[in-house]
């Protein structure tokens, strides 16, 4: 049996929001729970969790809140100046 840890991601080009589901995913690795486990954690569908971890779904900050509020984290939304290749 394969655990979703090892499903493939998509490809940043094909993904709304990388930074968002690579973050979740993280969390969730933190959590060492299945992605139906963490759903049930969090109060979420399965649904959303596979959307949000696969960057497909335009996720609201109050979701992510209630992500971090469910697993004992604070949400921080930051503005940074991005990189230039040189």
């Amino acid at each position: 049996m394969t655990s979703d840890f090892d499903n493939p991601v998509q490809p940043a080009a094909a993904m709304d929001n990388p930074e968002v589901a690579q973050a979740v995913r993280q969390l969730r690795a933190e959590t060492a729970l299945s992605q139906h486990r963490f759903a049930k954690l969090v109060g979420k569908p399965q649904s959303t969790i596979t959307r949000i971890e696969a960057g497909t779904m335009n996720v609201s900050v109050k979701v992510l809140r209630d992500i971090a509020a469910a697993t004992g984290k604070e949400l921080s939304v930051q503005f940074v100046t991005p990189h230039t290749p040189e």
